[in-house]
Formats: structure tokens, C-alpha cells, sequence
């Protein structure tokens, strides 16, 4: 797994932004992260994206979720891709399958 901790864009409520690349479920993920009033300094993910197997499947998906909250570096997308290309052929431990199995239905 990946993770990008990205620079919220001036003049918005937005305390932070993550992207990055999810091997077990074979997606990308986009969080926005905006203050709550539980949670002023932390915030709430009111955008999450990438929870479920391939739903965000290049970097420009995830990256098309945050854009309008973040900086986006430049040589991000190219980043991303290199850390799906890292984990190609990697496989899932016997607890993890197990866990996809219970929760998917398959080893996806």
C-alpha cells in the first residue's frame, strides 16, 4: 500500500488530502479529510473513495477525486502507477485471503 499526503489548496476547509494505491483490494484510494465539530484538528474523511475492489482503478481516478481539494504534484500519477507496478505479482497472505473470501466472496 501507498500513501500520499498531499497540500490542501488555499481557501478551502479541507485539513488534508491522501492518495495512493491499495494491493489487497486492487485500487486506488482518494480521501479529503474536512473539520468536524467532534474532531476540529483531525477532521472526518467526507470523501473516500477506493474502499472497494477496483473502484478507482488508474491514478488519474483517484487523482480527478482530490484535485479540486489539493496541490497536485506534478510527477504524481507517475508515482502512483509505480507503486501498483511494485506490488504486481505479489499475493495475499492466508489471513488475508481468508478475510477477502469472508468479505468478497472471492480473492478478487
Amino acid at each position: 500500500m501507498s500513501r500520499y499526503l498531499l497540500k490542501p489548496k488555499a481557501g478551502t476547509d479541507v485539513i488534508s488530502v491522501v492518495v495512493g494505491w491499495d494491493r489487497p483490494l486492487q485500487t486506488f484510494f482518494a480521501q479529503v479529510f474536512t473539520p468536524t465539530e467532534e474532531e476540529p484538528e483531525e477532521g472526518e474523511a467526507t470523501i473516500w473513495l477506493g474502499t472497494e475492489p477496483g473502484e478507482l482503478p488508474t491514478p488519474e481516478a483517484a487523482i480527478a477525486v482530490v484535485a479540486p481539494y489539493a496541490e497536485i504534484p506534478e510527477a504524481l500519477a507517475a508515482d502512483l502507477d509505480a507503486d501498483m507496478g511494485a506490488s504486481i505479482g505479489v499475493k495475499d497472505g492466508a489471513h488475508q485471503a481468508e478475510a477477502k473470501r469472508g468479505l468478497f466472496g472471492s480473492l478478487h
